[in-house]
């Protein structure tokens, strides 16, 4: 088995196996879920593809099982499903066991400040690929889903994207070189900062946050449309 495939597995296990939770009964929101995952892949995918193609970033043969899809190899698309999938059961068992939205009253001074900072070192760094196209999406993004959305669950998505830095630090550590001889994912220092935590590039961090804002906000828009037809169908039958 491969390195990349091992920490996908192990970053699989965990989450799916107490998914089952009484208190959380996650697997009851798989409708919602794989559709928010599949959707979200329509950006990344290709986004992974042409930076993979242009050399922003790369994948070494050693840690991989050798089975390619349109550029990418196999572990890098099941990334796209484990990382959201773990990602979005942490927010819901941090909604299941904390009842008060501890950041919500600060929600929009948060999304003010990450938009301000992700656009102005974005605009002093137009020429790194994976700088610029990171910060604008991900500053872009929380724009729409804070201000024009108007998102109740800003509050709750950034008390769970804090929880989930924690193993986002092992798994993408271990990807870019921690505790191994070779990187599993490497990049060209050109199309980025070149600032690192540990061994992760700083871009990771506002790629992450974006991957998973879009992946809880289809997710949350999803089950806020399918209570709203149970409602309307309540209505229609009283």
């Amino acid at each position: 088995m491969s390195t990349y495939l091992t920490v996908i597995l192990l970053a699989l296990i965990f989450p799916l196996l107490l998914s089952f939770d009484k208190k959380v009964h996650f697997y009851t929101r798989w409708r919602y879920l794989f559709p928010a995952i599949f959707i979200t892949m329509l950006l990344f995918i290709p986004w992974d593809i042409i930076f993979t193609i242009r050399g922003v970033w790369g994948f070494n043969p050693m840690h991989l099982v050798g089975i390619e899809i349109f550029h990418l190899p196999l572990e890098e698309w099941l990334f796209f499903i484990v990382v959201p999938y773990a990602s979005l059961f942490t927010y819901e068992v941090l909604n299941a066991y904390i009842q008060k939205d501890l950041l919500g009253k600060y929600a929009k001074h948060i999304s003010v400040f990450l938009i301000t900072l992700l656009l102005v070192i974005a605009a002093f760094n137009l020429d790194r690929e994976y700088t610029s196209v990171s910060f604008i999406l991900a500053a872009a993004f929380i724009f729409y889903v804070q201000f024009l959305q108007k998102a109740v669950f800003m509050g709750r998505f950034y008390l769970a994207y804090l929880v989930v830095l924690i193993p986002f630090f092992v798994v993408n550590g271990v990807l870019t070189g921690s505790f191994i001889e070779e990187e599993v994912v490497w990049y060209n220092s050109s199309g980025n900062l070149s600032v690192r935590l540990f061994t992760i590039p700083i871009e990771d961090a506002a790629y992450g946050l974006l991957l998973m804002l879009m992946n809880t906000t289809l997710y949350e828009n999803f089950i806020f449309r399918r209570n709203k037809m149970i409602k309307q169908a309540g209505s229609l039958k009283g």
